[in-house]
């Protein structure tokens, strides 16, 4: 009974743990050759071929593809259509001009105070996010503080 060469597995693993709970996270099921219809002769057998030379991995998600029967530019409305908001003028919203200002954006004006009291520390935060491997957190902190100074 030969028991060497390679050993296709039954249920791989999607990422093997460690030690004495390690899996083979080869092989396994995988995503369907799916092609396109038309084309060129003789396309479709080489795209079909390449997918099946190179196999994806099975994807976590559903076949998530457009919806069948759905006309999606029925909502759309042109640049050059006449405004579907007669009332409200065109700087609604922004600081200068006819309407609400910001404040119809519902932003907060004031900073938290414990960020405020935080920028005095600014130099030990920005020497923390310059470190190798400092966290994007701490890269954003220093960023929300320096535009806070």
């Amino acid at each position: 009974m030969a028991r060497g060469g390679y050993r296709q597995p039954g249920n791989p693993a999607p990422v093997s743990g460690p030690g004495a709970l390690s899996k083979r996270t080869d092989g396994g099921p995988g995503q369907p050759v799916r092609t396109p219809s038309g084309g060129a002769y003789g396309e479709r057998q080489a795209l079909e071929q390449m997918q099946q030379g190179a196999p994806l991995a099975a994807s976590p998600g559903g076949d998530v593809g457009a919806p069948q029967g759905v006309d999606i530019s029925a909502d759309v409305i042109g640049l050059d259509a006449p405004t579907q908001m007669p009332d409200v003028p065109v700087t609604a919203g922004a600081p200068s001009g006819e309407g609400p200002g910001l404040e119809a954006l519902g932003l907060p004006n004031a900073p938290d105070q414990d960020l405020v009291r935080l920028v005095g520390y600014l130099p030990v935060f920005e020497h923390m996010a310059n470190q190798p491997g400092s966290s994007k957190a701490a890269r954003n902190l220093v960023r929300q503080l320096k535009g806070m100074a």
